[in-house]
């Protein structure tokens, strides 16, 4: 995914030394490996419970330190493998762990995202800029929630609802991803909020009803946090 290559890019080549480039391919495996930093597990800026009673302790415990967890480690294993691939130009290993790298990767992306878009003093309504732009692109507030709301329940199987910001346009785009394909990536819209929809993220609360936990986390959604990344999409 593009996302990947110019990760591995911007490892590889330091700012202002884009030149060396085509060195750092060639680069000892001990060298690239140290220019490497690993992916880890972000800290979430509230408790388990701070949910509560829309989100439970026992699911953002598991969530986070298992789930994302699982995607991080597995991210970093995945690009372990991905640079001894590029070092060595083996393009056929570099294409059999494209799958694997969407997935962690998007997993780790996502959730890293969906975190920050949570928050125990979240709900009421969208500000300022982002309000008049909700407005603008869907008629009112109300109708952003029960578009995404619906395209978001819709989801077949396991995957993410999403808010996001079309820079050609300058529009906000309501879309669905399957599995953990990130929106960047994937349909070159900017992230402003997600909804996971994977039963991890609700089943022991919410069992099947879906929509419940939909309807429930407009509650504690951070507006704030949607708010600065649609000031950062913008610039």
């Amino acid at each position: 995914p593009h996302y990947h290559e110019s990760t591995m890019m911007n490892m590889l080549c330091r700012v202002g030394q884009v030149r060396r480039c085509a060195a750092g391919l060639s680069l000892p495996m001990s060298q690239v490996a140290a220019s490497k930093q690993k992916h880890t597990l972000p800290d979430l800026t509230y408790d388990y419970g701070a949910l509560e009673p829309n989100i439970n302790a026992e699911i953002m415990q598991l969530h986070h330190s298992k789930h994302h967890a699982t995607y991080v480690n597995n991210l970093n294993v995945t690009e372990e493998k991905y640079q001894e691939a590029l070092a060595k130009g083996d393009v056929t290993a570099q294409i059999a762990l494209q799958p694997a790298l969407k997935f962690n990767g998007g997993g780790h992306i996502n959730h890293t995202i969906f975190w920050t878009n949570l928050s125990p003093n979240g709900g009421d309504e969208p500000q300022g800029e982002l309000m008049e732009a909700i407005q603008r692109d869907f008629g009112s507030f109300q109708k952003l929630k029960e578009k995404m709301s619906a395209a978001t329940v819709a989801v077949q199987g396991s995957g993410w609802g999403w808010l996001g910001y079309d820079k050609e346009s300058g529009r906000l785009c309501v879309a669905a991803c399957a599995n953990q394909d990130p929106l960047h990536g994937t349909t070159g819209l900017i992230p402003l909020l997600g909804i996971d929809v994977w039963e991890h993220a609700y089943y022991l609360q919410y069992k099947n009803v879906r929509p419940d936990y939909v309807k429930a986390i407009w509650n504690v959604i951070n507006w704030e946090n949607v708010s600065e990344r649609l000031q950062s999409a913008k610039k």
